[in-house]
């Protein structure tokens, strides 16, 4: 596969959004990211003269909710065609598990090893890697990308980031006290259902 010039690469950034990670942070903050907004920031920030986005997501399965998941899917097509985002997606696993008050279900959705396989395969088109993530299972692999002549910065939040790796990238950005990335306000599901109904 043909790389990219040497002067392109170092001035190419790509970005690994964790999709369960940046809702706790907008739980937090009360607002929607505004990726586009967000994708001019880190540009800027870094001196990219270009950029790729992955955002990687685990969904429920169709049936699994009360609410409709129609919103959810169109959201992930408009990052995809309207932003040319990367949009990596696997449906929630459910995991029966017994407890001591009986049958229970559990949902895991970890993409962890999406992330990393991404990071990796495409190793050679970057000079600059940011990850929007807090969990410390990616030490090993922000270590392994700076040793091997990669600027790793890590966005996350306050309160949802391990100290390992908001020390151990070369950089870290808290997300909270960057007001020119957040967009709409962010309402709680029971709010959006009595709008809903007094329409």
């Amino acid at each position: 596969m043909e790389q990219p010039p040497v002067e392109q690469k170092a001035s190419t950034i790509y970005v690994f959004i964790d999709a369960s990670n940046l809702w706790a942070a907008q739980k937090t903050k009360s607002k929607f990211l505004d990726y586009a907004k967000t994708t001019e920031y880190i540009k800027q920030k870094f001196n990219g003269t270009s950029i790729k986005v992955f955002y990687y997501t685990a969904y429920p399965a169709e049936g699994t909710r009360k609410y409709n998941l129609n919103g959810k899917h169109k959201f992930f097509t408009f990052l995809k065609k309207g932003l040319g985002i990367f949009v990596v997606k696997k449906e929630l696993k459910r995991i029966n598990v017994l407890t001591e008050r009986g049958n229970i279900v559990e949902e895991k959705g970890n993409m962890d090893v999406e992330i990393t396989i991404d990071s990796l395969h495409h190793l050679k088109k970057y000079r600059t890697a940011v990850f929007f993530t807090g969990d410390s299972d990616f030490l090993p692999l922000v270590t392994y990308l700076r040793n091997h002549d990669k600027r790793v910065f890590v966005f996350s939040s306050r309160n949802n980031v391990s100290e390992e790796l908001r020390t151990g990238a070369d950089g870290y950005i808290d997300i909270l006290n960057v007001d020119e990335i957040w967009g709409k306000e962010l309402k709680h599901r029971a709010e959006l259902d009595k709008g809903k109904e007094n329409k």
